[in-house]
């Protein structure tokens, strides 16, 4: 009876488990119904929530950081996409976040094309893009200017996207990025251009499912966030471990502060989303070694089913030797 049993679970095991390699990811965005899709908040998932905590706090710096409220991480499991899996740590910790903001103006662009506030041509298209693969300040103050601080805004408290909060903070744009600009700060802590990993994370979330505006609209930023011309952060070390990835990004620096995010879709089940806002010089270098450490917590249930796998393979053979 006890061999039966463990012949059942290694079937459903292997039946059930993802199959790994050269599996090709879904075409993004993802047609998902609007009655399926719940917030990040309601799919906080505990087991991923312990290993992003127990990685993260297993480096001294790290652990420093964060308790001090100066590194924030922010991840998205995606390998199910029916069935997300969410976990941060100092998710709703609002921080400086530089050009990473600059995702807000994209939002507005799209929303103001589709709305038909703003023409569709070829130099607004252009300044779409190079304003996130490059993080042009040149094109993003154009945009800010075409689409107007208010209509910026607007779209980010939209019930429909949610991407800033008076009580728990979110994306803000509240400048130009321009020397010379007045200064529109963001309610809760008064910052110019900021982010909480949360909500920047919740942006990748709906724009992969392809509720940013419209599917064709998702689809369409998905183009501009694609192929990051800047090399450093969460992308080089994607370059290294994952050349296969298809990525889309958009970080930022100034000075001490440093931040990162990307909806990372590759074969084999790597389909994520991280987010990371960190105040500390050596910032580059900590989102560098953060995706390693993000791929071996994402990668961690499936090691034990592994294990799991062989120990009742194991078990199985023992069995049957003494029957």
């Amino acid at each position: 009876m006890l061999v039966m049993e463990w012949s059942l679970w290694v079937f459903s095991v292997f039946l059930t488990t993802p199959i790994t390699g050269s599996l090709t990811p879904p075409a993004l965005p993802i047609s998902i119904p609007d009655q399926a899709m719940r917030s990040l908040r309601e799919v906080t998932h505990p087991g991923l929530q312990r290993r992003l905590e127990g990685e993260l706090y297993r480096n001294r710096t790290w652990a420093r950081l964060i308790a001090g409220k100066k590194m924030a991480v922010g991840l998205v499991d995606l390998s199910d996409p029916f069935s997300a899996k969410f976990a941060k740590v100092n998710g709703d910790e609002m921080m400086y976040a530089a050009s990473l903001p600059k995702l807000a103006i994209l939002l507005a662009c799209a929303q103001a094309l589709e709305d038909g506030r703003l023409t569709e041509t070829s130099e607004i298209l252009h300044d779409m893009r190079i304003m996130i693969s490059r993080s042009d300040n040149g094109a993003a103050t154009r945009m800010m200017d075409r689409v107007g601080f208010a209509n910026i805004v607007s779209v980010l408290i939209d019930p429909r996207y949610e991407l800033y909060d008076t009580e728990l903070g979110g994306l803000w744009v509240g400048k130009r990025y321009a020397k010379i600009s007045k200064r529109y700060p963001d309610p809760l802590m008064g910052l110019s251009h900021a982010a909480t990993v949360t909500q920047v994370c919740r942006f990748y979330y709906l724009l992969a499912m392809g509720k940013l505006v419209s599917s064709q609209r998702s689809r369409q930023m998905l183009d501009m966030l694609s192929d990051p011309e800047i090399h450093h952060k969460f992308v080089n070390s994607l370059d290294v471990i994952a050349p296969e990835a298809k990525v889309y990004r958009k970080s930022g620096t100034w000075r001490v502060w440093h931040s990162d995010s990307a909806l990372v879709w590759g074969p084999g089940g790597r389909q994520y989303i991280v987010a990371a806002l960190v105040e500390d010089p050596r910032g580059e270098q900590i989102l560098r070694d953060l995706i390693p450490v993000v791929e071996a917590v994402l990668k961690a249930p499936s090691k034990r089913l592994q294990k799991a796998s062989a120990q009742a393979s194991t078990s199985l053979g023992e069995g049957m030797l003494q029957k």
